[in-house]
């Protein structure tokens, strides 16, 4: 069975888009695979963060893992900083990296410029994901347009340290689910810009918000011109995406809902939205809220960081073994 890592940074509140462009499909992977799913928090910290809002976001972020129907009996679901072993191979790794290649990380550039004071973890940030990724020996990371240029640095340093040590780190290959699996959802104040957690809020539909929320969020969603649903992502992007939205929380194909709101305007196609994507964020919402009694996601977080650091400290020593450190006997 092949083996998956992926983690999600407690950066901000997570939203439609997390859901499903890249939740649903872990939920289908775990069926198939086996599952390591981590709160990278280590990687929130390359920029400043409020304490409180960091930890209540990341317990948020486990709670909601489960909550979309990812199975602790099935997958492995852990906090980053819980398995000490991702900042020791981050320092190893990065003893293996070249600057020149860190420069030339786009995400970077972006998040760098402008900023009069850059943190060197957010130069690093690439290594401590490949880290993430090697520990775990994964075959196929999923990947979004902004994190391939990462993967690839993965793979570089992988074949780099193999190539010199033998055969340590597995080297990992992108996942991309089919299309039909989900898509790129896009902000409802902005149709070119990808829906995320740092966006205005208007823009976001949160997993959390609650349903008057949502609606008064979708009613205020940007349209094109014209009257007429129907998808043309080229002319049309804003209600291509609503409708893309539509298509993914209710099953039904984008040419079912252009043939019944075509002619209707957007206002009624609004408010059916809104009515099916609360309605598909209903019972995601009633278990979150059971998984916030006392005790319940930190009993599964402590079973997902033993099984974890069970792979992640073997890989690890191997690694150091090679190095010529000296490794205490466990």
């Amino acid at each position: 069975m092949e083996r998956v890592f992926s983690g999600i940074k407690p950066s901000g509140e997570l939203h439609l888009g997390n859901y499903l462009g890249a939740i649903r499909n872990f939920v289908d992977l775990q069926n198939t695979a086996e599952c390591i799913f981590s709160v990278v928090d280590l990687h929130a910290l390359t920029v400043p963060q409020e304490p409180d809002d960091l930890h209540r976001r990341t317990l948020d972020i486990a709670r909601l893992y489960v909550a979309c129907g990812i199975d602790p009996a099935k997958a492995t679901i852990f906090v980053q900083s819980h398995v000490s072993a991702h900042a020791e191979l981050g320092w190893l790794l990065g003893c293996f990296t070249y600057f020149g290649e860190l420069r030339r990380m786009t995400q970077f550039k972006e998040k760098s410029e402008g900023q009069v004071n850059v943190s060197s973890g957010l130069f690093t940030y690439p290594v401590l994901m490949a880290a993430d990724i090697l520990l775990y020996n994964a075959d196929k990371v999923p990947v979004g347009e902004d994190q391939k240029q990462h993967l690839e640095l993965t793979r570089d340093i992988a074949q780099r340290i193999n190539n010199r040590f033998g055969e340590i780190f597995k080297v990992p290959e992108p996942y991309i689910p089919p299309k039909s699996a989900g898509g790129r959802i896009m902000s409802l104040d902005d149709p070119l810009r990808k829906m995320g957690k740092s966006e205005d809020p208007k823009g976001t539909i949160a997993l959390l918000d609650p349903p008057d929320v949502i609606a008064k969020k979708i009613r205020s969603a940007v349209t094109d011109s014209g009257r007429e649903v129907y998808y043309d992502e080229e002319n049309k992007p804003a209600i291509s995406n609503l409708m893309v939205i539509y298509s993914l929380c209710s099953g039904e194909s984008l040419e079912s809902i252009a043939d019944r709101y075509g002619s209707t305007g957007y206002g009624v196609f609004k408010k059916d939205l809104a009515d099916v994507v609360i309605s598909a964020l209903e019972p995601i919402q009633k278990r979150y809220q059971e998984l916030t009694e006392p005790g319940r996601i930190e009993a599964v977080l402590e079973e997902g960081r033993r099984k974890a650091a069970a792979i992640a400290d073997e890989t690890l020593r191997t690694f150091q073994e090679k190095l010529g450190i000296v490794v205490p006997k466990a």
